[in-house]
């Protein structure tokens, strides 16, 4: 009896790659990248009122990780801040 269990703890063994193995969903991510990490800090930072902040990590952001899927939210999030400084001082 003893063989006969363990030779079954063998072949379960053997086969359980076959068993668990499934490739993941592609449209399915399972954590996010260094960019996503950093858009949603920037956000975070801006719910809290801390502006200056925000704008530096959407700047990292664009330097550090240009082909990130946030980044043409991040430039032009960084250019409407820009034109209104610019408005700003224009009308100063």
């Amino acid at each position: 009896m003893r063989a006969l269990t363990s030779g079954a703890f063998v072949w379960a063994l053997a086969t359980a790659p076959l068993q668990c193995r499934h490739d993941p969903e592609p449209g399915l991510r399972t954590e996010d990248s260094a960019g996503d990490a950093l858009f949603a800090l920037s956000e975070d930072f801006r719910a809290k009122g801390d502006e200056p902040a925000a704008k530096q990590t959407l700047r990292y952001l664009v330097d550090r990780y240009p082909s990130n899927r946030h980044v043409p939210a991040a430039r032009a999030e960084l250019a409407r801040e820009a034109a209104l400084i610019a408005k700003a001082d224009a009308g100063r």
